[in-house]
């Protein structure tokens, strides 16, 4: 199976066929062995009614208890050969299918690290979760194809050749018997296809609803909003549910049709059989191998049947995995170098000039206004801002990236020990944790884990509480030690003493380095050097706390209703 840290390759984006094709290509001695080891296994499945055959007329019939004993040994030999084979068959198919599904895994993982910041701008969240959760299993059981479908059309050529010798009636009645099926079951597969399209996208917008409605269901509730959109969840619930009908109903004929299809053909075999053995044509044990190849062709057809179900409902799946591979991400044309030395920010749209080695606040009434303000200063989108003189986006975008972070209360938490969730990619030292911890007031977080820095955090830190997954947050951005840190309301889901201790903190913390802090909380805008008053996205005023409370009145009025929520509050 691929490695964990291994290439996958490149995929090829041209389509769902396409792509199917590629995870074969990807490991073709797999896929080989798989098709081989099924041929052989149904193979011997339909040699076992033939040495039954002939251990009825040279041995049961005439009496001759050596022969009888010679063919019921072959028998045996066969019977356990095959059972080996069925095991090999089954574990090769089966690493066949892990390995498509891990690569497609890392394939649409490293899509998703490749379009980074684009990624929610290009495509939605319930997208990504039903590709990750549904799609990619579909797509590693389409491959079965390879090797009981392969086999399947093996032991059917096989069985109609043994049945040659023996009529060649009942030959051309097995060799007819798949066309008839193949155009009846063949529109079903199309009809599938497009219904279970149709379902795929359903399911991919309710659960980014879901989505929504579980993070912002505080606000909503704050608002009222909550029954208008358990409304429209209900709405598109039913709308989902009724195109999974459609997609149940073609998928019940399909399977009726693969089971009762075979039974009902192979029974005019049966019955075409026993009135040849009737009428004197055919020898009994020659009537017992033809029951026993019937016996054998419900599966292979069967499978073959089933085989077209997995292969549309694949191709549907790795349709989305090719439309998501095919996203680019954001252009990146910059080619100059980032500044040497600590240099000055500035966004013309809003007028935000952030002095290099300062604690500068960012405060406003609409904290969009902020976060767009924030989002051009980071280059997450289009901007005019520039870094020591220098457009931003003429700056090559791995420097900005490894220059200036954004550290947000929505940024991803993964699952882990704690060490892990806050050391990122880097692995720093304990004394370096420990300062980070200190300086984030997250000492009370590490202590009431059993195992200290060591305790697992399930993904999200939806083992934590906002503000300890707030504070978690914010220790990974300091171990990061970014030379500029844009933080958007670092401390807004804590109490008033603890976000006291972070503000005078983090100050120490970032003493010489250039930070950025969203806030209206007068416990951090207190330890500011700088604090920017925006009104309508543009700066309105600009000074120290204390200078903005006593002359400009709208600061003030937004600065004390922070103050007057926060004693509600406490």
């Amino acid at each position: 199976m691929v490695d964990a840290y291994e290439d996958p390759g490149s995929p090829d984006r041209r389509g769902g066929w396409a792509y199917l094709a590629w995870l074969v290509r990807c490991q073709p001695g797999r896929a080989l062995a798989g098709a081989v080891l099924a041929s052989v296994w149904m193979v011997l499945l339909a040699v076992a009614p033939y040495l039954l055959s002939r251990a009825v007329d040279d041995g049961l019939e005439p009496g001759d208890a050596a022969a009888l004993a010679g063919w019921t040994a072959a028998l045996f030999v066969v019977g356990a050969a095959n059972s080996w084979v069925s095991i090999m068959r089954h574990r090769t198919m089966t690493r066949l299918r892990m390995d498509a599904y891990f690569r497609t895994v890392k394939v649409v993982v490293g899509q998703a690290v490749r379009l980074g910041a684009a990624l929610p701008r290009r495509i939605g969240t319930g997208e990504i979760v039903t590709i990750g959760v549904g799609d990619v299993q579909t797509i590693a059981n389409a491959l079965t194809v390879i090797g009981p479908g392969v086999g399947s059309v093996v032991v059917y050529v096989f069985v109609a050749g043994l049945l040659l010798s023996v009529s060649p009636l009942l030959t051309a009645v097995v060799l007819l018997g798949m066309p008839v099926i193949a155009v009846l079951v063949g529109p079903l597969m199309a009809r599938l296809q497009g219904a279970e399209s149709e379902y795929r996208e359903r399911q991919g917008v309710l659960t980014s609803r879901i989505g929504d409605l579980a993070g912002g269901l505080r606000v909503l509730g704050g608002l009222g909003g909550k029954d208008l959109f358990a409304d429209a969840f209900r709405r598109d619930s039913a709308r989902l549910r009724e195109q999974g009908y459609r997609v149940g109903a073609v998928t019940s004929w399909m399977q009726a049709l693969g089971m009762g299809l075979p039974t009902l053909f192979l029974a005019v075999v049966t019955w075409l059989a026993a009135r040849t053995a009737a009428r004197g044509d055919m020898t009994v044990g020659q009537l017992v191998s033809v029951y026993g190849y019937v016996a054998v062709l419900v599966g292979p057809v069967a499978f073959l049947v089933d085989m077209g179900y997995e292969l549309s409902r694949g191709v549907v799946a790795a349709r989305r995995v090719v439309r998501l591979l095919r996203l680019e991400p954001d252009p990146d044309t910059g080619t100059a170098d980032a500044p040497a030395e600590p240099a000055a920010l500035y966004d013309p749209a809003s007028g935000v000039r952030v002095a290099p080695g300062r604690l500068t606040a960012l405060v406003g009434a609409r904290p969009a206004e902020l976060t767009a303000v924030v989002d051009r200063l980071g280059r997450y989108g289009p901007t005019d801002a520039t870094w020591g003189g220098t457009r931003l986006d003429a700056i090559a975008l791995p420097q900005v990236r490894a220059g200036i972070l954004v550290a947000d209360n929505e940024a991803d938490l993964f699952a882990g020990s704690l060490r892990e969730v806050v050391g990122g990619r880097r692995e720093p030292e304990s004394a370096q944790v420990r300062e980070a911890v200190r300086a984030a007031a997250a000492e009370d977080v590490v202590r009431g884990l059993a195992e200290g820095l060591d305790a697992p955090v399930a993904a999200q830190g939806r083992s934590l509480s906002g503000g300890q997954r707030q504070r978690v947050r914010l220790v990974r951005a300091l171990l990061a030690d970014p030379g500029v840190l844009l933080a958007v309301e670092p401390t807004s889901a804590l109490d008033a003493h603890t976000e006291a201790a972070v503000a005078e903190r983090l100050r120490a913390a970032r003493s010489g380095r250039t930070t950025v802090v969203t806030t209206t909380s007068p416990l951090v805008l207190d330890h500011a050097d700088t604090v920017l008053y925006l009104v309508d996205g543009k700066v309105a005023a600009s000074g120290g706390h204390r200078e903005l409370l006593e002359r400009e009145p709208g600061y003030r009025a937004l600065v004390a209703r922070d103050t007057a929520e926060a004693e509600v509050e406490g």
